[in-house]
């Protein structure tokens, strides 16, 4: 077990796309353990409630530079350097590569990667000076492994892993810590938002829809396969509450020796070591047999 972190280095803690899901649960749970939280999300409206719970709230929408500046800047005014910050928010791009259009694409790179690298540039310097501090972000499992259908996604949790293993190194020396959070399935409306997401990109940007797309129909199977993952599948059953993954979170902000890597959920840890025994070729074709190839 992890020693914990005296009450003295607890202070303001940062969570982002806490509308609903992990974001949510994570900050009812340090909120409810005593922590100073900022719940943030794009719409204030949604997250009003948190402060029932003990959450102070912010409007935060980390693909604009002056909302995330904005944030930033009244938690420091208020607290002096934040503490933790906790990269939560976060959507999944679903769809064939080739038929997603650029600027979709664009966007969750916005939101998955580089909302978070900008915050982390933002709340560092404050850390640094204090010589103390975390930087939490909430990845996946889809950061070592790769679903057909998934790639747009799946490339902004490889990123933000790279990102995450390189901050690790150039701020140990600063007395920063740098946390990826690895969850499998999580019960939450990540599913419904990501066939939304697959639905909106259509079938092919070169303006050739429906059942013309050579895309067509594996479009159609990874968005029933997500529900069916999400609803009713094998896989629904290794899965796990949002409230899992907060409690990984606390004991990343808590721990005074925090793990790199938290995996969340068996679903994560089967497949994960599963994928790291499979040669391509064989997980290739364990993927074929869950996903019609297009043709």
């Amino acid at each position: 077990m992890h020693e914990k972190a005296s009450a003295a280095t607890s202070d303001a803690i940062l969570i982002t796309g806490c509308s609903s899901g992990i974001g949510r649960a994570t900050a009812e749970r340090l909120a409810g353990s005593g922590h100073t939280v900022y719940a943030t999300a794009r719409r204030p409206e949604t997250i009003a409630d948190l402060q029932e719970a003990g959450a102070r709230t912010l409007a935060l929408d980390v693909t604009d530079e002056q909302s995330m500046r904005a944030a930033v800047g009244a938690i420091e005014a208020e607290h002096g350097p934040i503490f933790a910050l906790v990269n939560n928010a976060g959507y999944s791009q679903s769809g064939a590569v080739e038929s997603v259009p650029l600027d979709l694409v664009r966007r969750q790179f916005e939101t998955n990667v580089f909302g978070a690298l900008r915050l982390a540039q933002l709340v560092l310097p404050g850390m640094r000076r204090e010589r103390r501090g975390r930087i939490v972000n909430v990845s996946s499992m889809g950061g070592r492994l790769v679903f057909p259908g998934g790639g747009i996604y799946h490339a902004t949790k490889y990123a933000l892993e790279a990102l995450s293993d390189a901050m690790r190194f150039e701020l140990k020396g600063f007395g920063i810590a740098v946390v990826l959070i690895e969850p499998g399935l999580i019960h939450t409306s990540f599913g419904d938002a990501a066939v939304g997401a697959l639905e909106e990109a259509g079938s092919d940007p070169g303006g050739q829809a429906g059942d013309g797309s050579p895309y067509a129909e594996f479009n159609a199977a990874v968005a029933q396969a997500t529900k069916k993952v999400y609803e009713s599948g094998p896989m629904s059953k290794l899965g796990a509450g949002p409230g899992a993954v907060a409690g990984a979170i606390e004991k990343a902000i808590t721990s005074r020796r925090p793990r790199p890597r938290y995996v969340i959920t068996i679903s994560a840890r089967l497949l994960l070591a599963q994928r790291a025994l499979a040669p391509d070729r064989l997980w290739d074709a364990m993927m074929r047999s869950q996903f019609p190839q297009p043709h």
